[in-house]
């Protein structure tokens, strides 16, 4: 199981998709209609991994979430070996996602976990396109970190012994990695934002129980901040000097609605329970 796409929801998904592409992240790769949420999609290619933008186009759960919200992430995304067998194994334990095409949609009032809402397709391997090598987490915001993490991990047959606790005085949260294999950094994160003054904790105030943001991986650390610093000048914080930034945030307002941390290749395993396999960085000409 791999962390996979995300979904974002907003009334503009040309000028979001025109956003992610001026940043050398992503390029479009289909467009069709996700009746089952009542809206149009756009996918991209976002290195290995898929953003799915979808705009609504009629009643339904994204119409729900845009005029809740205003849009911004929707869903994160899982793939599997096999999505039907995923299906009876969630069916056997009371819940009922929705198909769509090869895909299953579970909702958070089905999933029994408060505002994480998944979309569930079948793995496959891609091409890498942009500067990221792949997504490999999401962030959910919840009061009970520990019964959303034993229930996802239940829900999915993963083995809460590769679950990692995380905490951070400096964004002010606590919580768990549930990391869906040890030598993966796939993951859902499933924190409580106990400081409420901070950016995620007056976040996590206004939405309740949500998604937050995604993390991907990159080779190319310096280029992204080059690009984003000239496209999206006050829109990312990171450090503005060295050769490969250890860890970039691209904002919403850099990406149309959703939130991005970058961090270098490896870089993810020092808070990720490995530090050991932490790679050090190139130096120029090596």
């Amino acid at each position: 199981m791999r962390i996979d796409r995300i979904q974002i929801v907003t009334a503009e998904p040309e000028a979001c998709a025109r956003r992610f592409e001026r940043l050398a992240l992503a390029a479009p790769l289909r467009r069709d209609r996700l009746a089952e949420l009542g809206a149009r999609r756009l996918v991209l290619a976002l290195g290995e991994s898929e953003v799915e933008v979808l705009e609504p186009d009629g009643a339904g759960a994204a119409a729900d979430f845009l005029r809740a919200t205003g849009g911004g992430l929707f869903a994160a995304g899982i793939a599997v070996a096999e999505v039907g067998a995923t299906r009876e194994r969630l069916e056997r334990a009371g819940v009922r996602g929705v198909a769509a095409g090869d895909q299953l949609l579970v909702s958070p009032e089905a999933l029994g976990i408060p505002g994480l809402r998944l979309v569930v397709s079948p793995a496959r391997p891609r091409p890498r396109t942009g500067l990221v090598r792949f997504l490999y987490e999401v962030t959910h915001l919840c009061d009970d970190f520990v019964g959303a993490g034993a229930r996802f991990a239940t829900l999915f047959g993963i083995d809460p012994g590769h679950f990692v606790p995380i905490r951070s005085e400096t964004f002010g949260y606590e919580g768990t990695l549930t990391l869906f294999d040890p030598d993966r950094l796939d993951r859902i994160e499933i924190v409580n934002p106990y400081d409420r003054t901070k950016t995620m904790g007056r976040f996590f105030a206004k939405r309740g129980a949500s998604l937050y943001m995604a993390y991907a991986e990159s080779d190319e650390t310096r280029r992204l901040r080059d690009a984003v610093a000239a496209e999206a000048p006050g829109n990312w914080t990171g450090p503005v000097e060295g050769d490969s930034p250890d860890n970039l945030f691209l904002h919403p307002r850099a990406l149309g609605a959703v939130m991005l941390g970058v961090s270098r290749t490896s870089f993810a395993w020092s808070w990720s329970g490995r530090p050991d396999r932490v790679q050090p960085t190139a130096r120029p000409g090596v």
